[in-house]
């Protein structure tokens, strides 16, 4: 039995942000808002069926066409917001892209306002979605300054893990970087991003965070990116970020 093949659709707001426009939310407000076009029709419907490689939208009068994805690494420094926009008026990661005229890039995962180091910025959701994925297990490495001197009994619970607020909170692995008289660093892997996991992870034994800076995200290290610099991933960046880490088997 023959028969045409049908040409997938999806929502309006949907492809929009698969084409790194914008977000999903910021295209499902300007759907509404009457600023998207489809085969010359208002539409103010987000969920309205298009094809994902439709030539025929239009977005506040240009051509809604995909453009080429960017993916950067930022430096982030301590005290920013990691967000678009913050309602109480803080200052936010995008200060630091000031002048580059990027388009719209979104954070792939997130740094809380007291946490600096590495953050990953893209226009391709899908390409986030796979290194966000808690299945993947995506290795993360800090650096963690704290209160104290650690002994081996608290490395090994940090491995071991706790239950908190609902979460299990454990590291992969901790190990001493270098300690002074009263403070020390350690250095922590996390293979799963829960919020704030490290500050609550250390706090569960008594242990305060004075300063915390993510190093790495998979193989790709901070390196001696400045504080508040940015930079392009280079292709076969991209492309090792996103490719599943295969568990050995046995």
């Amino acid at each position: 039995m023959s028969g045409s093949v049908r040409t997938p659709r999806y929502g309006l707001a949907r492809v929009l942000s698969k084409r790194g426009l914008c977000s999903r939310s910021e295209a499902e407000r300007r759907v509404r808002e009457g600023r998207v076009r489809v085969a010359g029709r208002t539409i103010r419907d987000p969920e309205f069926p298009v094809a994902l490689n439709a030539a025929d939208i239009v977005l506040d009068g240009d051509s809604a066409r995909a453009g080429a994805h960017q993916y950067l690494v930022l430096n982030k420094p301590r005290g920013l917001v990691t967000t678009a926009r913050d309602e109480r008026g803080r200052d936010t990661v995008y200060r630091c892209f000031d002048g580059a005229d990027l388009g719209w890039i979104a954070p792939v995962g997130r740094l809380d306002k007291a946490s600096e180091g590495l953050l990953l910025f893209s226009s391709d959701p899908a390409w986030a979605a796979r290194i966000t994925d808690p299945a993947e297990g995506t290795a993360k490495t800090y650096h963690v300054q704290i209160d104290r001197l650690p002994d081996a009994a608290l490395l090994q619970a940090l491995v071991d893990g706790v239950d908190d607020a609902g979460d299990r909170l454990c590291a992969v692995d901790a190990s001493v970087l270098r300690q002074g008289t009263r403070t020390s660093w350690l250095a922590i892997t996390l293979d799963e991003g829960r919020n704030r996991q490290i500050r609550r992870l250390l706090a569960a034994f008594d242990v305060t965070v004075l300063r915390l800076v993510r190093v790495a995200i998979g193989g790709l290290a901070l390196g001696d990116l400045g504080k508040g610099a940015w930079r392009p991933l280079a292709p076969d960046e991209v492309i090792a970020l996103a490719t599943p880490t295969v568990a050995a088997s046995g």
